[in-house]
């Protein structure tokens, strides 16, 4: 080894500087509302999804888990993207006052929250539930057959439901990426139409965009 090296522990320390994201009293009201809506969301959607796939025969059965998993990744790309776009481009655009351009911003601007609720709380209810429900096609399987066409229907199952859950998180992933900003202004404008169509605006608000 050259005596010239030198390790980095006795080299000067490089300081990082640490990124505040809102207060800890906030921060901790996150985590408890987190927690909370999970358990809620999570628990209504596993009685609802088990009530439905109990009547129901394999095949429709089967959509029902695709359409959990498919959910999963759109809420997987939505998390990603929000952390990975810009917002200086949608200033440009709310200059302009193109619709949905300060929904946007929100989104980024509060990207921890919306990657938290996305990724996390829908992503891994998703993929809990998603196992739940192919463990009840397994179980409807295994209730008409036997012997080894049990076994590989079981393994076939379970290996497919995995199999396209990491597969289409894959792929969401680079095209969240690839495609951050463009993904985010959809976002923003189906958002900003909810929240027009179903009244979630305050009065105040209204009125100040009557009187200009």
């Amino acid at each position: 080894m050259d005596d010239n090296y030198k390790h980095p522990a006795n080299e000067k320390k490089v300081k990082f500087r640490t990124n505040t994201v809102g207060t800890k009293k906030e921060n901790i009201k996150w985590v408890v509302f987190v927690t909370l809506f999970t358990f809620v969301i999570s628990s209504s959607l596993s009685i609802i999804s088990s009530t439905l796939l109990e009547d129901k025969n394999i095949y429709i059965s089967f959509i029902i888990v695709l359409v959990i998993i498919l959910i999963g990744i759109i809420f997987d790309i939505i998390g990603i993207a929000v952390t990975a776009a810009e917002e200086a481009p949608f200033h440009a655009m709310a200059s302009r006052k193109l619709y949905g351009a300060k929904q946007a911003i929100k989104l980024i601007r509060n990207a921890n929250k919306v990657s938290s609720i996305c990724n996390d709380v829908v992503g891994d209810i998703c993929g809990v539930i998603s196992g739940v429900a192919s463990g009840f096609i397994v179980i409807k399987i295994a209730s008409a057959t036997s012997g080894m066409v049990q076994t590989l229907a079981s393994i076939g199952i379970t290996g497919t439901v995995a199999a396209l859950t990491i597969g289409g998180k894959a792929v969401g992933k680079t095209i969240a990426m690839e495609k951050c900003n463009y993904i985010v202004y959809k976002v923003a404008v189906i958002l900003k139409f909810l929240t027009g169509r179903f009244g979630f605006v305050k009065a105040g608000t209204r009125e100040k965009n009557k009187r200009k």
